[in-house]
């Protein structure tokens, strides 16, 4: 049986500590393959002004051109409506039929139990947190313990609210994602570039 990566986010837009934590993922727990498959719509969080969901896959597929292990799924734009990890795991075992692994950060985790049937996800996939900066990680009931792996990556103090930030105030981006990534920005004017030099 193959083993699959599932990293889901907005990836508004995908950043290099992104590909960073995919790649150690990938290594530490031997998978065959990573798929990111960027939300249609968030339903556990407020994204206000989040770019199309074309545009965020268009990015990730730059992203993460060349690295074979890397994968981008169409699945919860093609779903449309607001996009649910459940609907996307029961998706991803009934076409692939792997043993699935979702990345998820310690913030998610924390918010685990109100999310739409988690006790259906976690019999769907084993859950790979990515803990945040020197936080505790939080006390977890023996069956969820028994699913929950922790791969710590390199601290890299990256996050895509940040790079908005830093966008719409004018300041530079460069190095801190892929720069063909920041060239699709600024061609198509997200996040406030227009056609200025980043």
């Amino acid at each position: 049986m193959s083993r699959i990566g599932v990293f889901g986010g907005t990836f508004d837009p995908v950043h290099n500590g992104h590909l960073i934590m995919a790649q150690e993922t990938v290594v530490r727990l031997k998978l065959d393959r990573m798929l990111f498959v960027a939300a249609n719509r968030p339903s556990h969080k407020r994204a206000p002004g989040l770019v199309d969901v074309e545009h965020r896959i268009a990015m990730l597929r730059l992203a993460i051109k060349g690295n074979r292990c890397f994968e981008v799924s169409r699945l919860e734009a093609d779903l449309g409506g607001s996009s649910y990890t459940v609907n996307t795991l029961e998706a991803l075992h009934r076409t692939t039929h792997a043993e699935l692994f979702f990345l998820m950060g310690q913030d998610s985790l924390e918010e685990f139990g109100r999310w739409l049937k988690p006790d259906r996800i976690l019999e769907l996939a084993r859950l790979v947190v990515i803990p945040r900066g020197e936080k505790d990680m939080p006390s977890l009931s023996p069956s969820l313990r028994r699913r929950v792996i922790y791969v710590k990556p390199p601290r890299i103090g990256i996050c895509s609210t940040e790079i908005r930030r830093r966008l719409k105030r004018g300041l530079p981006v460069r190095y801190w994602t892929p720069d063909t990534v920041l060239r699709y920005m600024t061609r198509h004017g997200l996040y406030g570039t227009g056609n200025r030099r980043r």
